[in-house]
């Protein structure tokens, strides 16, 4: 697509003008803002103007996609209309933090600590559910566990449990390398940290209760002072304070410390006095602000069971969309630290579940056919622990259905904080969610995701075909529905296969043609390929860029998919784009905003311009690097819109072992 000056004009304009825009980048599908005041955004403008593929807001930047190769041009124009000066990914992202409030900062905090730990936490969480069914009672005998009746499992369930138990163990470990991190410390010394904490010769966290009953609390002396001598196991303030203090001393000391003796003074000095303080000052006094936190939930939910049900059950959705449900984590971290189990986390499994259900009741209400693809996929997602792609590319979108998932969420968190069921980890969401329940419990679970399976659907398909038949009638018979769009599409479809035998018949045989007129685009990643609908990330889920795939890899290495010419490597070398000979591109996007990684983790092999073959390396990426940062490596595929000599777009989705499985097939106009 060109570009025409006025348009870009108004972009320009639709986001409140350039008095409005208080910081602007790009990555390499979207313009990002980091605007003085959203509310003057013209979200009409936007979708009226033919560069603009899709819009939304994110963690305070409004994003307007453009799509590959031309938001370069989009962005080069703009700062000569703006008169503004270049910003990198890091000057949006911080003006943009500025425009939160302190609570959503702290939201952002806790969310940019507990994420990178999530693999770790969640693995430990499927894993003490397979304990669980080795070692919990009438689930397959009558009052007596599996191990129980095949004693020759025990040792096997021994040892999956010390496996699983090791990431809640030394939780201020992982803690304490997220946060330290996150507070621009050394990580490593914040893994020494949360070490420390949870070191053997502390009485551990778990027995001091009992300790304390019985008088037995070990001491140190300090000169008189005499300080309890307790490790932090399943803690989550103690590790988050002494972390942010480490980090700032660290800070402080690497600006005044000469680099000769850094060695020798920063690391010693900063872990000593923040040690020190941990035990003294910091460890007992947040200990106690996390057990009154405890004990008030506790009580909240011994006493209003109901009540608390309903509300977070209900809610959860909503926490999702504004956020602030990364907030819980360090809730759930706390109380199974703490109470050996939480009662937050099952309902979280139900409203995920729920809202995959209004997602896939969309299927029997909408008409256009993309977006029943759409709820479909989604919905699966939804049931498998991920909402994003339901809430945003279906419910939200639609209103009613998010209401609906949330009702039969609200009913199902009642449910179960009625019958007291419990989580003993945080393990996946959705239906698989039941491996974190006590064995015990599971009965009341089952019956609870029965529910938020049956409610949501029922209400989603009752009120949305009644909204339907109202539209119908309003419209008249003479209106063009959606179906009506359906069947013109279908129409041309046959007149271009017609087309195609036609041209066969005349002189190339039909295979031959067929050949000529779709290009195959071969995997360019091992692993597996899913539904764009998938991708954490509206721009792509919502297909605002073109349609494509995403594979999600299981190896490090991207290779052309076809005989090609390099069109655009992006600076930060986590992307490319690809020309074939036929005028066809594609762009390859590794991982989801993994451009703030600034090409770290990421070794790219080839330059714009170059000819390559297929199957020979592009990139390769370290998964390691692209995980400790909170990115989700899942890659799209896109064949961008607006190009002149593509027809249509065919996927194909499944499990991807060689660089010779297609992917995509790219139909030709003509």
């Amino acid at each position: 697509m060109a570009m025409d000056r006025k348009q870009v004009e108004e972009i320009v304009r639709a986001v409140g003008g350039k008095e409005n825009i208080e910081a602007a980048t790009h990555c390499v599908t979207r313009l990002r803002f980091a605007l003085v005041d959203e509310s003057k955004v013209d979200a009409a403008a936007l979708d009226q103007n033919d560069l603009v593929k899709g819009q939304f807001s994110s963690q305070g930047q409004f994003q307007v996609v453009i799509g590959p190769g031309l938001v370069d041009k989009v962005y080069d124009e703009m700062i000569q209309i703006t008169g503004g000066d270049r910003s990198s990914k890091d000057d949006v992202k911080a003006a943009a933090g500025k425009k939160q409030n302190p609570i959503q900062r702290a939201i952002k905090t806790l969310s940019d600590i507990f994420i990178p730990i999530l693999p770790a936490i969640i693995t430990a969480g499927l894993l003490l559910g397979i304990n669980n069914i080795l070692t919990g009672p009438g689930i397959f005998f009558d009052k007596e566990s599996l191990v129980d009746v095949y004693p020759a499992w025990k040792d096997l369930a021994s040892i999956i449990n010390t496996i699983a138990s090791t990431a809640f163990t030394f939780l201020p470990a992982l803690i304490g390398w997220a946060a330290v991190k996150r507070f621009g410390g050394s990580p490593l010394l914040g893994i020494v940290l949360g070490l420390i904490l949870v070191h053997p010769d502390l009485l551990s966290a778990y027995g001091y209760a009992d300790a304390v009953n019985e008088g037995t609390v070990p001491t140190w002396n300090l000169f008189g002072w005499h300080i309890e001598k307790i490790g932090y196991q399943g803690q989550v303030l103690p590790v988050l304070v002494s972390a942010y203090l480490l980090a700032k001393m660290e800070i402080f000391l690497n600006k005044r410390v000469h680099d000769s003796v850094k060695l020798l003074v920063v690391a010693p000095v900063t872990l000593l006095i923040t040690g020190f303080l941990a035990f003294t000052i910091i460890g007992p006094v947040t200990f106690a602000i996390a057990n009154a936190i405890t004990s008030g939930l506790i009580y909240i939910y011994d006493s209003y069971a109901a009540l608390g049900g309903l509300i977070y059950g209900g809610l959860y959705a909503l926490l999702v969309i504004t956020g602030m449900h990364h907030t819980f984590l360090a809730v759930d971290v706390q109380l199974i630290g703490s109470q050996g189990g939480t009662f937050l986390w099952p309902m979280l499994a139900l409203s995920n579940i729920a809202q995959g259900s209004a997602a896939l009741a969309m299927m029997l209400v909408l008409r256009e056919q993309k977006m029943r693809g759409l709820a479909a996929t989604s919905s699966v997602s939804a049931f498998l622990g991920v909402t994003e792609p339901a809430i945003f590319g279906v419910n939200i979108r639609y209103r009613y259905p998010f209401i609906f998932g949330m009702i039969g969420s609200a009913i199902g968190g009642v449910l179960l904080t009625m019958n007291n069921v419990q989580a003993t980890s945080i393990g996946v969401g959705g239906v698989p969610g039941f491996l974190s329940i006590f064995p015990n419990k599971w009965g009341v679970f089952f019956i609870g995701m029965a529910i938020v399976l049956i409610v949501p659907f029922l209400l989603t398909v009752i009120f949305g075909r009644a909204k339907m038949r109202k539209q119908d009638r309003e419209a008249g018979s003479g209106s063009v529905t959606e179906d009506d769009v359906s069947t013109s599409t279908s129409t041309s479809e046959v007149n271009r296969t017609t087309a195609n035998k036609n041209t066969a018949s005349s002189g190339a045989p039909a295979d031959a043609q067929t050949s000529i007129n779709a290009l195959e685009v071969m995997a360019p990643l091992t692993g597996k390929a899913v539904s764009l609908e998938q991708v954490p990330d509206p721009a792509f889920a919502e297909k605002q860029m073109g349609e494509g795939i995403a594979i999600e890899p299981s190896g490090n290495k991207v290779v052309a998919p076809f005989d090609a010419q390099v069109a655009h490597v992006i600076k930060s070398k986590h992307a490319v784009i690809l020309e074939h000979a036929s005028g066809v591109q594609i762009l390859i996007h590794v991982g989801i905003n993994t451009v703030s990684l600034k090409g770290e983790g990421f070794n790219m092999h080839v330059e714009a311009g170059e000819h390559v073959r297929a199957g020979q390396t592009l990139l390769e990426f370290d998964r390691q690097t692209i995980e400790a940062a909170g990115h989700p490596l899942i890659t799209p595929i896109i064949v961008p819109d607006g190009q002149d000599v593509v027809d249509r777009v065919e996927v194909t989705t499944g499990d991807v072992t060689s660089n010779r499985n297609g992917v995509l097939k790219v139909y030709l106009k003509g």
